[in-house]
């Protein structure tokens, strides 16, 4: 098999197939020459028996990209008390846990493991340093909100958002013959939500209520169904609904009374709103990347992982990746355990290759087994969504109109469903 370049600014990878080539290089030819081939992959690989969707802060950063407005980045932070050994301690378990250059995740679960061993030792530095974890975590908070502020008062808001719309539906849009769509997210921020309130896709979470909805420690498998008037029977799936989890919770969810609840924090509201406290450590539900993988023994952290686990390693199982930089190393576990099952398939998508990560679990498993759709135009979110990925399965009227033509002997050969668009097949 031809080797991977991985130094190339755009890598396709499908079976033993592999292009590499350059962003300079594309047209309208290469475009429709790429089309024929990943669309007709993809459309198979989304009517998989089980199908999940990973997405990481590539997503948010494409979408703020596109609307041009910054976004709530993962760069480092400087914490002021023991800075030197929180800083030097962040870089040297980066390294260990395999994400090569620390982030702003890294800083703040090493002061948060740091402020621990302040308060065991009854250190007076222990104050000093949780004010500091409460004021940097407020502005990181804050920023997130930010972000989704400018990106709604954005002139190309209706234009991003109808992107986003699209790339949910093309996922959520599976027969009824299928399981749901699982999409797991590592984001704090609500941008997928506010795309599939906007798409009219359904939910469903471990929340349960309407006016102050509550985290269930126990997944009960509920569905959205309905009785088709005049027909006896089964009930059948509504369509254009998905499971959602968000791995490391959100910057809605807040600990109250021994429990998790949502509060009604607007998507767009300004970022000094006092919903949020001024000291936020003990009270919001967002947690930074696993040291070991400690963080998922601890509620509600156990709960979702065991979501994502129990989703995606089974026989038969598809997850895609958009986004992720696969530097969360119990995520990458749980990848590299459903990849142990030859059944089961792994499609990366993303802008480049997460400097050098996405090379190091691809080369830890069986490449067969493993789609690469990687680089700055096949893996940039707005030509993925007009040309890549496959349309809704449920355009009934579409498929109607093709039996139409085909009984009367003619052949239309732009039409989606004749030239493999529609995933219903």
């Amino acid at each position: 098999m031809t080797e991977i370049d991985w130094d190339a600014e755009n890598i396709l990878k499908i079976n033993n197939d592999i292009d590499s080539f350059s962003s300079s290089d594309i047209d309208e030819s290469k475009i429709d020459f790429l089309r024929n081939k990943i669309e007709p992959w993809l459309t198979a690989i989304f009517q998989s028996e089980h199908f999940s969707l990973l997405t990481g802060t590539g997503l948010t950063a494409a979408l703020a990209f596109l609307a041009e407005v910054p976004s709530q980045g993962m760069g480092r932070i400087d914490f002021d008390c023991n800075k030197d050994n929180i800083k030097e301690w962040s870089e040297k378990s980066a390294v260990e846990l395999g994400r090569g250059n620390a982030n702003i995740e890294d800083d703040f679960r090493c002061a948060l493991e740091l402020l621990h061993g302040l308060k065991i030792l009854k250190h007076a530095d222990a104050a000093i340093l949780e004010k500091e974890v409460n004021t940097k975590l407020s502005l990181f908070i804050r920023n997130v909100i930010k972000t989704e502020r400018e990106f709604v008062n954005s002139t190309k808001f209706s234009e991003v958002l109808g992107i986003l719309k699209s790339f949910l539906i093309s996922f959520s849009s599976r027969t009824a013959t299928r399981e749901r769509t699982n999409i797991f997210t590592t984001n704090y921020d609500r941008f997928i939500e506010i795309g599939l309130d906007s798409a009219g896709i359904l939910t469903i979470d471990r929340f349960i209520g309407k006016i102050k909805p509550i985290f269930r420690t126990t997944k009960l498998e509920l569905d959205y169904h309905y009785n088709p008037p005049g027909i006896r029977g089964e009930p059948r799936y509504v369509e254009g609904v998905i499971r959602f989890t968000k791995l490391h919770g959100s910057i809605d969810w807040k600990f109250e009374s021994n429990t998790i609840s949502k509060i009604p924090l607007e998507f767009g509201v300004k970022e000094d709103t006092p919903l949020i406290p001024e000291n936020p450590k003990d009270f919001s539900v967002i947690y930074p990347n696993s040291s070991k993988g400690i963080d998922t023994a601890y509620f509600p952290y156990s709960e979702l992982f065991r979501d994502f686990s129990s989703a995606v390693c089974r026989p038969n199982s598809v997850i895609i990746t958009y986004g992720y930089g696969f530097g969360d190393s119990h995520i990458n576990r749980v990848i590299g355990d459903m990849l142990t099952l030859p059944s089961t398939h792994l499609v990366i998508i993303s802008y480049d290759t997460a400097s050098g990560r996405i090379k190091k679990f691809y080369d830890s498993v069986n490449p067969a087994q493993v789609t690469l759709i990687v680089g700055n135009h096949i893996g940039s979110i707005e030509p993925l969504v007009k040309n890549y990925l496959p349309k809704a399965a449920i355009d009934r009227i579409q498929e109607r109109f093709v039996k139409n033509l085909e009984k009367r002997g003619i052949t239309n050969q732009k039409n989606p469903v004749d030239s493999g668009d529609s995933q219903d097949k």
